[in-house]
């Protein structure tokens, strides 16, 4: 495997921690180590505004006795250090509260691939140096600044960065994987003073084979900018808006974080008695599938070694089931849809990656044009989500439409809804970007609430 390199120092890591945890009195244990390194580069006029080079090895360690459990990180590897860390682990499982629902995978629930052969998550070109980075800004910048109505560019930036990541369990879980990422980005700003508007652009991809020009980049940012010049506030009322393709995915999101397994063992989420219910409208699924390549959100298997799987989260409208890992699908009386995800310091918890929403058949311009009048939102601030009732307000800037046809930018007022009744109406143009790891078209919600003038 071309990223075998990233992870084999990694794998003596976890397996030393997994030892000093048997040593020290621990029942069961699972070890992660997270290496990386990430170079960026900012421009300003012309020249370099800032360089940044990071590097760092974290390890955690999970000790179980019986239900009770603890986890304790570091960034040092030496054999003593690992020691002490098992050992303090131990004491502070000891004096833990009972969690009934603690534990790691049973030996027949684990994953049978245990690296990411076949996903193309590393990108085995050589690493750019800074002096490349820097080129890639700076030519995003100029691009920007040639484009007419561009006062000035916030910022130009390039970055790499590579990851490697090692799991080990004492149920005999081994894995590892490593994974490559490239960016370009711009912010571009149109005007003077008070009427400054801003907008961006920014590409990422795992190869750097498949990142658009940087020219491309910057120009995106900065025709974007223009257009917002001479934005003002929008109407007051009960409009239909349009979820730009760039920001739809948030509305996306809403929806995942109220099925997420934490919430509805909570019993805090809006969706808690939702499962087989209509959330999105009929003909409209909502698919996860970890397992497509060269995708920044796929991983061959989850935090607690089980195996990552496609599976419909919402199909042909009606609600599937939740994103659970161990813990929450055995509070649940479920099985974990192997959706764990961690850090060195805490213990696993469910999320879901990888999301694909049904596109719909007609374009943005077309779903502008059924519209009327309404808002185009390009942007999204702030937020206000009642978790339990799903209630909606958000601050937002994009471009008023009139019969159909954009009329002049708009900033300054706030959207509002509920997020059931919204998501219920929802309806998908065909714009999603096919290589980022949440396709989400642009979404016409109707009657949304509009606070502005």
């Amino acid at each position: 495997m071309v990223d075998a390199h990233l992870t084999e120092p990694l794998l003596p890591v976890t397996e030393a921690l997994l030892a000093a945890a048997k040593a020290a009195g621990a029942e069961a244990a699972d070890a992660v180590a997270i290496e990386g390194r990430s170079v960026s580069i900012d421009v300003r006029k012309g020249g370099l505004e800032h360089a940044e080079r990071a590097e760092g090895l974290d390890i955690g360690l999970r000790v179980l006795i019986g239900q009770r459990q603890a986890c304790i990180s570091s960034s040092d590897t030496r054999p003593e250090t690992i020691q002490a860390m098992a050992r303090r682990a131990v004491a502070m499982a000891r004096e833990a509260p009972e969690d009934p629902y603690a534990g790691l995978a049973a030996p027949e629930q684990l994953a049978s691939r245990r690296s990411a052969e076949g996903l193309e998550l590393f990108d085995p070109a050589p690493e750019p140096d800074p002096a490349a980075l820097q080129e890639d800004a700076r030519s995003a910048e100029a691009a920007a600044l040639g484009v007419q109505g561009v006062s000035q560019v916030q910022s130009a930036s390039a970055a790499y960065g590579v990851q490697a990541i090692a799991l080990a369990a004492s149920n005999g879980f081994r894995g590892s994987y490593g994974r490559s990422s490239r960016h370009v980005s711009c912010v571009a700003i149109s005007g003077e003073g008070t009427s400054m508007e801003r907008d961006w652009c920014s590409e990422g991809r795992i190869f750097q084979a498949d990142l658009p020009a940087p020219e491309t980049v910057g120009q995106l940012a900065a025709e974007r900018a223009v257009a917002r010049f001479g934005a003002r506030r929008p109407k007051t009322g009960a409009f239909p808006v349009l979820y730009d393709e760039r920001i739809a995915s948030s509305l996306i999101g809403h929806l995942l974080g109220a099925i997420n397994g934490a919430a509805i063992a909570r019993g805090s989420s809006w969706l808690r008695d939702a499962l087989g219910e209509a959330v999105l409208p009929a003909g409209i699924s909502l698919r996860e599938d970890p397992l497509r390549p060269r995708r920044s959100g796929s991983r061959p298997f989850d935090a607690e070694g089980l195996a990552s799987r496609p599976r419909d989260l919402v199909a042909d409208g009606v609600l599937q089931g939740w994103v659970l890992d161990l813990a929450t699908a055995r509070k649940l009386g479920m099985e974990s849809t192997g959706s764990a995800v961690r850090g060195t310091s805490a213990p696993p918890s469910p999320s879901s990656s990888n999301v694909v929403l049904t596109q719909g058949t007609r374009s943005r311009e077309e779903l502008l044009a059924e519209m009327g009048t309404g808002l185009l939102i390009t942007s999204l601030i702030g937020s206000t989500i009642n978790s339990t009732t799903g209630d909606y307000s958000r601050g937002a800037s994009g471009f008023w439409v009139e019969n159909g046809e954009l009329a002049y930018p708009v900033n300054e007022c706030t959207i509002a809804g509920n997020l059931r009744e919204m998501l219920g109406r929802i309806i998908p143009a065909n714009d999603a970007r096919d290589h980022l790891s949440s396709i989400v078209p642009s979404l016409l919600v109707e009657g949304m609430t509009l606070a502005g003038e």
